[in-house]
């Protein structure tokens, strides 16, 4: 029994030694602030994050820069659309009172032959002429009342005579253009038709071509009412109008006939704009 108590003795004193070097070694690997040590973080994860935070930085700095720039334009566009109010507003009076100066003289003035029409195809694809229909399609007018705007030059006078039958034309105020493109405007991007609902589609697609002449809707109405060096990226740009059947619609028994014989057909002159209202 004094053997197995000795023994016994000597067993738990060993036990109690290594419970102490244990308790020592993990007092002495444990950092000075009492917290555990962190596990090591893969490479995998570290540069997940650090590629994370890059594109999170870009992302930041473009939102930043779009959203000066955008504030920057709002002020350009203000400036160019007073600029062009002033210019309309100048030629006005300008023509009042040459009219005025003419008339007290005991002459009449007339004024500059129009740079631009109007065409709107108004009869389908039955009895139409090969030559008529590819006139047509050179002027996008491919459905019976698309309308699209036409630069006026002895090329295109001797076309539009030649389709007079199959569509109508005249002379557009900037009242109209300006309504044409802000409820029936769509542009032409990357061969899709895109409402023309801000500004940013004009930049889009007419911005570069343009030099920058051209990249909000009173840079284009300004482009298209005046004719302009960009007229045929202008008008390139947008869609052929669709327009809908004139409210109260086109009579059946004159329809056919030129505008001059009490028909529908044929150039209006400034007609045209009462006509585009009924069809907007």
């Amino acid at each position: 029994s004094l053997l197995f108590f000795q023994g016994y003795l000597e067993s738990y004193l060993f036990s109690e030694r290594q419970a102490k070097m244990a308790k020592a070694k993990a007092k002495a690997s444990k950092p000075a602030g009492g917290k555990a040590p962190s596990r090591a973080v893969p490479e995998s994860i570290k540069k997940k994050q650090a590629s994370e935070k890059k594109i999170a930085d870009v992302a930041k700095a473009e939102a930043a820069t779009a959203q000066k720039k955008a504030k920057d334009d709002v002020k350009i566009f203000a400036d160019n659309a007073a600029k062009y109010q002033a210019e309309y507003e100048a030629a006005e009076k300008l023509a009042i009172a040459n009219r005025r100066s003419a008339k007290a003289n005991g002459g009449f003035y007339v004024p500059a032959e129009p740079k631009l029409v109007l065409v709107i195809r108004i009869r389908g694809i039955i009895g139409v002429t090969p030559k008529s229909k590819k006139v047509m399609q050179l002027f996008r007018l491919r459905q019976i009342h698309n309308a699209t705007f036409v630069r006026l030059n002895e090329a295109t006078v001797r076309m539009l005579r030649l389709i007079e039958p199959y569509v109508t034309y005249g002379y557009p105020t900037r009242a109209t253009v300006e309504s044409l493109i802000y409820k029936r405007g769509f542009a032409k991007l990357s061969k899709q038709r895109i409402p023309i609902s801000e500004n940013e589609v004009i930049e889009s697609g007419l911005g570069v071509k343009t030099a920058g002449a051209i990249r909000c809707t009173a840079d284009l109405v300004h482009e298209l009412v005046t004719v302009g060096p960009n007229f045929k990226a202008a008008n390139n740009f947008l869609w052929p109008f669709k327009l809908t059947s004139p409210r109260g619609g086109f009579s059946s028994k004159t329809k056919l006939l030129h505008f001059m014989e009490g028909g529908e057909a044929g150039a209006r002159g400034e007609e045209i704009n009462k006509l585009v209202k009924r069809m907007i």
